[in-house]
């Protein structure tokens, strides 16, 4: 670790959400990357409980896509945008042999600041096969330029007594902008138990922390509006038992607009 983050806002969250109810559907769009596939394969699986949102993959659960199989996902993430139908457009452009619109979704800004903070409190998947991570993404509404990524963490599942590791880091993308840059940090903790990530970017530097300490500072950031995706991932041909879950206690986020705009 490399110090202690700083502190959070003085001010209230303007996001928040404890899962209480369910996914706030005001700050929540619960599927993931719905415009690259078809609505039954984007929608998450989920639970409400005592603790927050119990994130799941069931035994019955389709592939995201065919073209990617296998792989299943359940995701929030805070927003949603595509062109037309075949179009290229959209959010996440992630796949380097291209994506096209199979379903039109509305561009939905339910959170999408350019700079801020957020933390996550999370307890990660122990069941096979699973990841759980937590990413900003570029909305690319604007323009398609605009598609890096904060990875905030993208956690492996780990058997009883392994280490615990973490992925964390900046993906340019398609962002010329920006240079890719991730590490993978030993956690000194079980982070199948309750703990809570930190992303703080803006003014070209980001800086991701868990517990109150920075795992990582680098000296750029993205400076245009960005969803929030939380994503609970099996990764390989249905095997173990089911559910496979991760859960999600808590998110609250102050944003701003970005106060630079790099050519």
């Amino acid at each position: 670790m490399l110090g202690p983050l700083p502190a959070a806002p003085a001010t209230p969250p303007d996001m928040q959400d404890r899962f209480s109810n369910g996914p706030d559907p005001d700050l929540w769009v619960d599927g993931y990357l719905p415009q690259w596939t078809t609505p039954d394969r984007a929608q998450a699986r989920y639970g409400r409980h005592s603790d927050g949102l119990l994130l799941r993959i069931d035994e019955d659960q389709p592939d995201w896509r065919p073209a990617d199989a296998p792989l299943r996902v359940s995701n929030l993430q805070t927003g949603s945008f595509s062109g037309p139908l075949g179009s290229t457009r959209g959010t996440h452009r992630h796949r380097p042999d291209g994506l096209r619109v199979e379903t039109e979704v509305p561009l939905r800004l339910l959170w999408a600041p350019a700079a801020g903070r957020v933390d996550i409190e999370v307890s990660a998947s122990r069941d096979l096969d699973c990841m759980l991570a937590a990413w900003l993404v570029g909305t690319e509404h604007r323009s398609a330029r605009d598609c890096g990524e904060v990875c905030i963490f993208e956690i492996d599942a780990r058997a009883a007594g392994e280490t615990w590791t973490a992925r964390t880091g900046v993906k340019a993308h398609h962002d010329d902008r920006l240079t890719t840059r991730m590490i993978e940090t030993a956690l000194p903790f079980d982070a199948g138990s309750p703990h809570v990530w930190t992303a703080i970017w803006g003014d070209g530097e980001t800086i991701i922390g868990c517990d109150g300490e920075i795992v990582q500072r680098l000296p750029q950031a993205p400076d245009y509006p960005l969803f929030l995706m939380i994503d609970l991932f099996e990764i390989g041909p249905p095997r173990g038992t089911y559910p496979k879950t991760a859960m999600v206690h808590s998110v609250r986020g102050w944003g701003r607009s970005a106060r630079v705009s790099r050519g």
